[in-house]
């Protein structure tokens, strides 16, 4: 008992730092926030994008959401629990979607459809793997005090930097026809043409030649709610969600569920009784989907009408009324997607750091002509980033778990290593797991599969990689002793 006396206050004490700390943290938010309302009231729309970033690190690490661990978990041990929320969230916001299309506030424009997408799919999946997270999880760790997850947040971001403006020795590798497609291209501006770096000549010579659309866009079918629910929603997300779940629970939780329920009499309601425990084996994870797939889809509807509000089509206008003009593209944009979106964003963070360092990233298409490279407080995706950062703070002081985490040397040069082969195939796939991924099906756009389906394989490679060399450290153990 006296033990326990003594104990007691101490947990006490903690679990109270950490509320504080929580509150800290939603206090400087708060304040932060009515700073900009205060210099421009027009900065709610980037304001909107901070806080839907908050309620995203909220969920992310409420369930400790993260694709590689979905990919890690199914191919390692066997377990498709991670898998099956990110199934769940995908089925939810592809209907919220739906409504929000019909309502005509969906921002999304589908991915170009070809080979580029399951190759930089499969580069993410094996730096997903080796980094132990992906994109979104990159974020969340990193406020959950975790290094790691600093150091693949750095190497994305400046690994797509580097890459969108690089020349030299990657242009021997253009095939001719980009070239020349890049150099005649009359939307190119010719002080771009003059740079000529690899990823200008793979956008114009190949990208901008490739088509993509929504099944509902594919078919020609008139836009309706029922158009989208049916075609975009149902067919392309939750038909498909549905499936993989089916195969998840018959390969692999069903023998688990098997030996744990045992049953002399198994007919439909004891295998649809598995189903649903496969669900709810973990369920934390299957909150954190519903929530991400419910708040993803509001995100879309409120920038939507806040961009009718404010009759603009992206931040970059809204910005230069209020006399932001630094760092807008040529065509005045800025990277505003208008729904949960990463890397991009971390792109723009690493470039405007380049230049601080006089190295140009204006004169190039992704940023110059297409995304600019905005100040980071006047970045709207880029606060969503920071936000998920500071949500999953948050969070992780109220639970207790936050705890800063240095990495050992071998941790941190997967990090590293995995963080640059993210950035390299969410440029190549045209976005990571959230934007090539869930927000593409989601939307009815069935590219998004495909880079499912190159980031699986890709993952697959790197489980079969790590236990190979964890298996080569082990027999060279036991040879040592």
């Amino acid at each position: 008992m006296q033990g326990q006396n003594v104990c007691a206050p101490t947990a006490t004490s903690s679990r109270r730092s950490g509320f504080l700390k929580a509150a800290a943290i939603a206090l400087a938010i708060l304040i932060v926030s009515l700073w900009y309302l205060s210099v421009d009231t027009r900065f709610i729309y980037l304001l909107t994008y901070t806080w839907f970033g908050v309620v995203y690190g909220i969920f992310l690490q409420y369930g400790r959401f993260c694709m590689a661990s979905a990919v890690r978990d199914l191919f390692a041990v066997g377990v498709p629990r991670m898998a099956v929320g990110v199934l769940i969230a995908v089925m939810l916001y592809a209907v919220i979607s739906a409504f929000i299309q019909d309502a005509g506030f969906n921002n999304y424009h589908a991915h170009p459809l070809a080979i580029h997408v399951l190759i930089g799919g499969a580069i993410f999946g094996l730096g997903m793997v080796f980094a132990g997270g992906c994109a979104s999880s990159s974020l969340y760790k990193t406020g959950e005090g975790n290094m790691a997850g600093v150091l693949v947040l750095f190497s994305i971001s400046f690994s797509q930097a580097w890459f969108v403006s690089a020349g030299g020795a990657l242009n021997h590798l253009v095939p001719e026809a980009w070239h020349l497609a890049a150099l005649n291209n009359l939307e190119v501006p010719e002080e771009m043409k003059a740079a000529d770096g690899w990823f200008d000549q793979f956008t114009v010579g190949y990208l901008w030649n490739q088509t993509g659309n929504t099944v509902a866009g594919y078919f020609g079918w008139a836009d309706s709610l029922w158009t989208f629910l049916f075609a975009n929603a149902f067919l392309v997300a939750v038909l498909p969600s549905l499936i993989l779940i089916g195969l998840l629970y018959r390969f692999n939780y069903r023998k688990i569920y098997l030996r744990q329920h045992p049953s002399t009499s198994a007919g439909l309601s004891y295998e649809l009784r598995g189903v649903w425990l496969m669900f709810t084996q973990s369920k934390n994870t299957a909150i954190a989907g519903v929530g991400l797939g419910f708040f993803a889809g509001l995100q879309m509807l409120v920038t939507g009408e806040m961009r009718d509000h404010f009759e603009i089509f992206d931040f970059g206008e809204l910005l230069d009324r209020m006399g932001y003009s630094e760092g807008l593209s040529i065509q005045g944009t800025v990277f505003d997607p208008g729904y949960w979106y990463i890397t991009t964003q971390e792109a723009q963070w690493a470039a405007w750091v380049m230049q601080l360092f006089g190295i140009e990233m204006m004169d190039n298409i992704f940023f110059g002509m297409e995304n600019g490279i905005p100040s980071p407080w006047l970045n709207a995706p880029g606060m969503m980033s920071i936000g998920i950062i500071l949500g999953a703070a948050m969070l992780a002081n109220i639970t207790g778990e936050f705890k800063l985490k240095m990495p050992n040397l071998e941790t941190a040069i997967l990090a590293i290593v995995g963080g640059i082969l993210m950035g390299l195939g969410s440029r190549i796939g045209m976005g990571c797991n959230i934007g090539a991924f869930f927000a593409a099906v989601t939307n009815g756009d069935i590219s998004g599969w495909v880079f499912l389906i190159g980031m699986t394989l890709g993952g697959f490679v790197a489980v079969k990689a790590i236990k190979a060399w964890i298996d080569w450290r082990l027999s060279r153990q036991e040879f040592v002793f």
